[in-house]
């Protein structure tokens, strides 16, 4: 201070005595405290009884008003649907026409139709399935017959009703095209296989044949076989065939041998290329018939058999 001029007089700060407090003090405030805490926790308390007298619980959850249960309508299964979705039904041939010829109830006399699922092989194009029926009952198309005979075997066609008849010159009018493929069978002498075979092309699958009976000698009996009635079937591209056997207005037992007639015919046809398959198992899937407009009915296998071996003892007959 002895080197500054004028300096500022600065007043001494005086600071009010620090006391540690006793422990009677310190007992006091602790008991201040405790009571404040309880009574926040009493406040809370409250609250929370009052929230609960008003149906609010914790956490914003709304609490369930208890009330009885409300009569609710129970709806009762349908025990003949839920059969039918566990397992098909399988019906006998006899009551499947009963069902078809009841479920017909178009103003038209409708058509019993079959429909059977061959086993996946056939689905093969090298595995033939096609062939005629001549149901016992009446019923189908009237075919067209051409015969390739000279002489006597010629008169013995046209007397038996063929609507085509000729020899070499027959076969050239076809093969050069001045006369069209339009009828359905084609019998052949074995002497005119040697026009005959230039038609390869131009009959295909009507060409004679001796497995199919239509190369022989016996042309009167053939071209009567042939005019009569019959069915065609075929496999179509799934390897299912569909043919109709029958009138709805047939009596149940003429439509039961037309069935048995087709099943025997579709045996007869089995190709021979057809592996690990016995007389209906890896043959036949399945079989169903049907009327025209109406629903479908699945066969057993064993009625189908029973109908076919009784069309056999008619036939024996």
């Amino acid at each position: 201070m002895r080197y500054m001029k004028d300096a500022p007089v600065i007043s001494p700060v005086s600071y009010p005595s620090r006391v540690a407090p006793l422990p009677e003090d310190r007992m006091k405030v602790g008991e201040e405290e405790k009571g404040d805490r309880n009574a926040g926790l009493e406040m809370e308390r409250r609250k929370i009884e009052e929230y609960r007298r008003r149906g609010v619980l914790a956490y914003g959850k709304v609490e369930e008003e208890e009330s009885l249960p409300f009569p609710k309508l129970v709806k009762v299964e349908n025990t003949d649907q839920n059969s039918k979705k566990k397992g098909k039904v399988i019906y006998d041939l006899k009551e499947a026409i009963q069902l078809v010829k009841a479920s017909a109830k178009k103003t038209f006399d409708e058509t019993l139709e079959a429909h059977v699922r061959m086993t996946p092989d056939l689905r093969r194009t090298d595995l033939k399935l096609d062939g005629f029926v001549r149901l016992p009952h009446v019923f189908g198309k009237t075919n067209r017959v051409a015969v390739f005979a000279e002489g006597a075997a010629a008169d013995e066609a046209r007397d038996a009703g063929a609507d085509i008849v000729g020899g070499p010159e027959l076969v050239e009018n076809i093969r050069t095209g001045q006369l069209k493929v339009d009828f359905d069978m084609c019998i052949a002498t074995p002497s005119m296989m040697e026009h005959v075979k230039k038609l390869s092309r131009n009959l295909k699958k009507l060409m004679p044949d001796i497995k199919k009976g239509t190369l022989t000698n016996d042309i009167s009996r053939k071209v009567k076989e042939a005019k009569e009635p019959s069915v065609h079937f075929k496999k179509d591209k799934t390897a299912i065939v569909h043919v109709g056997l029958g009138k709805i207005s047939f009596p149940e037992d003429a439509l039961r041998d037309n069935v048995g007639a087709f099943v025997n015919a579709l045996l007869l046809e089995k190709p021979a290329g057809l592996k690990k398959s016995s007389k209906y198992a890896g043959y036949v899937d399945s079989f169903h018939i049907c009327s025209t407009m109406g629903p479908s009915f699945p066969i057993s296998i064993q009625s189908l058999s029973m109908a076919a071996d009784r069309y056999t003892r008619l036939q024996m007959q």
